[in-house]
């Protein structure tokens, strides 16, 4: 029986294709990086090589020197096109929510529970840490949105931290590829159980994402809020 030919599927392709795109997208913003990935290799490769003809085992450490090297070029490659993403999605409305959601543990994020026309938008992560509210947008006018979702929140919660966090280059900000480490490293001071409950209480008071659907990740330069969908006063 004829084996039938898989058909590429172009929403998933292969490693070594989504490798090469990656390398592609991260050379756009970062022209060094062939030489630096390849001097990372070739260094980490001989000093081990050098090691295992000093100890008289060159086949073995060798051998091992490859897999170092490899692991080593893996790991600063990972870095490099992280930075770089991060570089071209910096300054786009969504951009923060993109991040947050890339958080796999310890966070229940909810983009866009404060959003304005002018796109300036706060996202809500609830943790170990209490709840932190992630602005980005001009910061003149995200205060008024922050200062409204705190007003909102106190109606439910009122014994957990409330955390800050405006992303942006300016001063008192927070740059959008230190977002995740930054909310690392705030103090855990709720037990897990706690998280599920702040939770459920936040999202039974009701948010902007019932009302109105938006898009995952950095949403469309130009785009506009409707005015039937914008939140009503309270």
């Amino acid at each position: 029986m004829a084996r039938k030919k898989k058909k590429a599927d172009p929403e998933n392709p292969g490693r070594l294709r989504q490798i090469g795109l990656t390398y592609k997208m991260t050379r756009r913003s970062d022209r060094w990086i062939g030489w630096v990935i390849g001097g990372v290799f070739l260094g980490t490769f001989g000093v081990v090589l050098a090691i295992g003809f000093l100890i008289g085992h060159p086949v073995y450490l060798g051998i091992l020197g490859f897999l170092v090297a490899l692991l080593a070029t893996a790991i600063i490659f990972g870095r490099r096109a992280e930075r770089a993403a991060y570089g071209q999605m910096e300054g786009q409305p969504g951009a923060a929510a993109a991040v947050l959601e890339n958080i796999k543990r310890g966070f229940v994020i909810t983009p866009a529970v404060a959003i304005n026309r002018s796109q300036d938008v706060v996202h809500r992560a609830v943790g170990k840490c209490g709840i932190v509210l992630v602005a980005e947008g001009n910061p003149n006018r995200v205060k008024g949105l922050l200062a409204a979702e705190k007003r909102k929140m106190a109606r439910v919660v009122t014994d957990v931290p409330v955390h800050d966090i405006m992303v942006g280059r300016e001063e008192g900000q927070v740059p959008l590829g230190k977002l995740r480490s930054k909310l690392m490293k705030l103090p855990r001071v709720l037990p897990g159980a706690r998280i599920t409950e702040i939770n459920d209480r936040l999202r039974a008071m009701g948010d902007l994402m019932k009302n109105m659907p938006v898009p995952k990740g950095p949403m469309p330069k130009g785009m506009r809020m409707p005015k039937g969908q914008m939140p009503k006063g309270r």
